[in-house]
C-alpha cells in the first residue's frame, strides 16, 4: 500500500547533485517554521503541506506583491474573490468534468501509481498505452517495467452539497472559472473600457496522481490568476504586453535571476483544449527545468461557453461606437507556491564566516518575514532589555514585521537570523545607555554599523 505521507525526502529520479541542494532548502524550511508536511504528528498526508509561522509571513508578502503590481498599480484591473465550491454547470460548461484528465498508470509489481507523463522526459500527457510499454520505464518506486494500461484520471475533488449525498459539487480545480462567472457582474456594476482584468488568488484543489517535489506539485495550492478581456483583432499586442509584465514581476519584485528564467512556446498538441497559444515560463529549481507560471490565449471559449449554457449574453458593448462582440481572454496563471519556492531557491546561500559554514537567505526587505530583529547584548541587564524594548516597540510599530530574539549569545543569534533571512539585526548594548545609538548588522555583509535610534 502506497504511503501517504512525503515524509521530506525529494524524488529518486533527480541526480545526486540537485537533490542535496533541495534538501537543504526542505531541512531549512522544517527547522525555522516555514513549511511543514500537512497533518505530520498523525504521519503526515501526501500532497499537503502547512505553512509555519515565518512561511505564512513570506508567503501573505508574495501575494500581496502580486496583488499590488497586478491590481493596484494599474487602472485596468479589478479583483475578485469568488466561492470555492461552484454550481455543477460551472464544471461541466467549461469542459472540465470531461477533459481534465490526467494519463494513470499503475506498476504491477508494486502497485504504485504514477502520472505517466511525469515519471520520464519527453513524455506527452497524451501517451498511448503502446507507446508508454515501448519506452521500458522503470519503475521510481521499484525499479521494474511491468506496467498496467494507462487509463484516464479526473482530477476533481467530489463532494456534496447539503443533505442529500448524490447532489454533487466540486472543489476548484482553479480560480479562474469563478472569474469568468463573474465577469457580466463586473462589467455591468464597474462599466470598465476594454481591454481590462479580472483577477483572483486563492485555494484550488487538484486531486493529483503522485504528489511530488516538496510544494510543487500538492493537491491543495494557492493561484493568482488574471483573466484579460481584449477585441480579438488586438490580443496578440496585449499578450506580448503581459508577457513582459509577468518578467519584470518576477525579475524585480521576486528577485529572481533572470538567467535562471525561459519561455517555452507550447505546441498545439501539448496546449490546454481552450488554448490558441501558451507561453510557460520556467525556472531552473534544484529538481530540474520546470513550469513556474503560465500565459495562455484562451479566445472567446469560457465566455462562449457561458453564453450557451446559461443562455445569458456575454458580449461586451462598446462605449459610443455600439460595436458588440464576446471579449477574448489572455490568462496569465501562476501557482503561489512553485513561486515560493522559486523565491526561496534564489534566496538560499552558504559561504564562511571565521572558517564556520553559515546559511542564509538573501531575501529583500520587502519579502523577509522579518524586515528587523531587535535583541538587547545580555537578556540577564534589565536596563539594557528595557531600551531594547523600546526601540522594539517603536519599530514594529512603524513595520509590523519586527521580532525580537534574546535567546543564547549574540552569535548564535546572527546565525539563526541569517537562515531565516532577516536583513538587519539592531543590538542594544552599554553604549547604547550613553549615547543612544545601536549597532546595525547587515546579514549578506555581515559589517555592522553605529546608527542613532532615532535614524533607524
Amino acid at each position: 500500500m502506497p504511503c501517504i505521507t512525503d515524509e521530506y525526502k525529494i524524488e529518486k529520479c533527480y541526480n545526486l547533485d540537485t537533490m542535496a541542494k533541495m534538501e537543504d532548502i526542505v531541512s531549512l524550511c522544517k527547522r525555522r517554521g516555514f513549511i511543514w508536511q500537512g497533518s505530520d504528528v498523525y504521519g503526515g498526508m501526501a500532497g499537503t503541506w502547512d505553512f509555519g509561522p515565518l512561511g505564512v509571513n513570506l508567503k501573505k508578502k508574495i501575494m500581496d506583491a502580486w496583488w499590488q503590481y497586478w491590481v493596484e498599480e494599474r487602472e485596468d484591473m479589478y479583483g475578485v474573490d469568488a466561492a470555492i465550491i461552484m454550481n455543477p454547470q460551472v464544471w461541466r460548461a467549461s469542459g472540465h468534468t470531461e477533459t481534465f484528465n490526467d494519463p494513470l498508470v499503475e506498476c504491477k509489481e508494486c502497485h504504485n501509481r504514477f502520472r505517466a507523463d511525469k515519471i520520464a522526459d519527453g513524455i506527452s500527457e497524451h501517451v498511448t498505452t503502446e507507446e508508454f510499454h515501448a519506452l521500458n520505464i522503470k519503475c521510481p518506486n521499484c525499479g521494474k517495467t511491468n506496467w498496467s494500461e494507462i487509463k484516464q484520471f479526473n482530477g476533481m475533488f467530489k463532494t456534496s452539497v447539503g443533505t442529500d449525498p448524490d447532489n454533487i459539487a466540486y472543489l476548484r480545480p482553479e480560480t479562474a472559472q469563478g472569474i469568468f462567472t463573474n465577469y457580466k457582474n463586473v462589467v455591468d456594476t464597474i462599466y470598465p473600457d476594454l481591454p481590462f482584468g479580472i483577477a483572483q488568488q486563492g485555494k484550488a484543489f487538484r486531486n493529483e496522481i503522485s504528489p511530488r517535489d516538496f510544494i510543487f506539485r500538492s493537491r491543495e495550492f494557492s493561484q493568482m490568476e488574471i483573466e484579460y478581456f481584449v477585441d480579438p483583432e488586438s490580443w496578440e499586442e496585449h499578450f506580448e504586453k503581459l508577457l513582459a509584465g509577468c518578467h519584470d514581476f518576477l525579475e524585480n519584485r521576486m528577485g529572481l535571476k533572470k538567467e535562471n528564467i525561459h519561455e517555452l512556446d507550447v505546441p498545439a498538441e501539448d496546449r490546454a483544449h481552450y488554448s490558441k497559444r501558451t507561453i510557460d515560463i520556467e525556472f531552473d529549481y534544484p529538481i530540474g527545468r520546470e513550469e513556474l507560471m503560465g500565459i495562455a490565449y484562451r479566445t472567446d471559449f469560457d465566455l462562449g461557453n457561458i453564453q450557451r449554457e446559461s443562455g445569458k449574453n456575454m458580449e461586451y458593448i462598446v462605449k459610443g461606437g455600439g460595436k458588440r462582440f464576446v471579449p477574448h481572454v489572455i490568462e496569465p496563471s501562476m501557482g503561489v507556491e512553485r513561486l515560493v519556492m522559486a523565491v526561496l531557491c534564489t534566496a538560499y546561500a552558504e559561504d564562511e564566516i571565521n572558517g564556520e559554514k553559515r546559511i542564509l537567505l538573501k531575501l529583500s526587505e520587502e519579502l523577509a518575514p522579518y524586515r528587523f530583529c531587535v535583541s538587547p547584548l545580555l537578556k540577564n541587564k534589565p536596563e539594557l532589555v528595557k531600551k531594547a524594548q523600546e526601540v522594539y516597540a517603536t519599530l514594529r510599530k512603524k513595520y509590523g514585521n519586527v521580532t525580537w530574539d534574546d535567546s543564547g549569545n549574540i552569535g548564535k543569534r546572527y546565525r539563526k537570523q541569517d537562515e531565516i533571512g532577516t536583513p538587519k539585526c539592531i543590538v542594544i548594548d552599554f553604549d547604547t545607555l550613553e549615547d543612544d545609538t545601536v549597532t546595525v548588522r547587515d546579514r549578506d555583509t555581515t559589517k555592522q554599523e553605529r546608527v542613532k535610534i532615532s535614524e533607524l
